[in-house]
């Protein structure tokens, strides 16, 4: 297995819902720290990575992931949610979640439709699978609100689902790929370039706790930056060009065009390089780096990603993506410092 896939196995095993993200920051951290990188933490709570102390060029990916969170406590004692994001609820029918309490308490559970054997409901199949048609079935022995209240269960709790990580021929399938897989390449990248050649390099890391809900790039960056390179999934489907082997180079997404020069330069050194990559559009799309514009930021800001295929549900790329996106980001670095 490839590192990076090795490297993304370990960030998917760790819940991370938007609001959620302590857990795998400090795995990042953790890792990061051992090989002589330097970190800190955003008062906001993003973790920025790197030696240099004014670095120029930042690289931003988002550690947060979609998921749930307690709604309310039904009658029976199971659980009513809302969702944390962009959720394509119909796929994530039937899945096995966690619930982690304010506390630290964890209780197993599973999404589903309510009501949902078609031995009692010839409709199961008709519902539209919304909110208010779904709850979450807990894995313990509760009958009525005040069992599950005992549990130490409250509103507000969070929900993650499991990724169910596999890797096969060189695919990675998985939910949450957006955004670890551009989380796995960016530790990746960091420790092949390592703590000596960091020290040099006017090069900052940027890990991202709220960009499922908009705002995750909106704040926090240092004040020396001139450029910001988003590493985001790459959009794959109908209508768009992306490839799971090959990195998405962002020219526009529903939020406007990407800067000229930079995303020109991308294009320019992926095929110098011999890089597997595609120049798309992203129709219903949105990224940190939309959000630090919005902010008013004065810095440029591209946008590339691994392929991903079906997005926010089932989600697969493929390790040739994975290595591609690493060598371009490598190969704007290098350029852009005259390595």
């Amino acid at each position: 297995m490839e590192r990076v896939v090795e490297i993304l196995r370990e960030t998917l095993e760790i819940p991370s819902p938007t609001g959620y993200t302590k857990e795998v920051l400090a795995h990042i951290e953790r890792k990061l720290n051992e090989a002589g990188i330097k970190t800190y933490y955003t008062n906001k709570g993003a973790l920025i990575a790197g030696n240099h102390p004014k670095p120029e060029l930042v690289i931003a990916g988002h550690v947060d992931t979609l998921g749930a969170m307690v709604k309310g406590i039904l009658p029976d004692g199971h659980l009513s949610f809302t969702k944390i994001g962009g959720l394509l609820l119909p796929t994530f029918e039937g899945e096995y979640c966690t619930i982690i309490t304010r506390s630290g308490k964890r209780y197993r559970g599973t999404l589903l439709l309510k009501n949902p054997s078609v031995h009692v409901n010839r409709e199961a199949g008709k519902k539209e699978r919304k909110e208010e048609n779904m709850y979450i079935r807990l894995d313990e022995l509760v009958e009525k609100k005040e069992d599950t209240e005992k549990l130490g269960i409250r509103p507000g709790d969070f929900i993650a689902f499991d990724p169910k990580f596999e890797y096969v021929n060189g695919f990675v399938k998985a939910h949450f790929l957006d955004d670890k897989a551009s989380i796995a390449v960016m530790i990746d990248l960091l420790l092949e370039l390592g703590a000596e050649k960091l020290e040099k390099l006017p090069v900052a890391f940027f890990f991202s706790p709220y960009e499922e809900v908009g705002h995750g790039g909106s704040a926090g960056y240092p004040s020396s930056t001139k450029e910001l390179l988003v590493v985001d999934m790459g959009v794959v489907g109908e209508g768009v060009y992306g490839k799971e082997t090959a990195v998405s180079i962002a020219a526009k997404d529903s939020t406007g065009p990407y800067d000229y020069e930079m995303t020109t330069r991308l294009i320019e050194l992926a095929v110098e390089r011999d890089i597997p990559h595609v120049v798309d559009v992203f129709p219903y799309y949105g990224s940190d780096g939309s959000a630090a514009l919005r902010a008013g930021w004065d810095f440029r800001v591209a946008l590339i990603g691994p392929g991903v295929h079906a997005s926010h549900g089932m989600e697969r790329t493929h390790v040739k993506g994975l290595l591609a996106t690493k060598e371009l980001i490598r190969a704007y670095i290098e350029n852009r410092f005259g390595l």
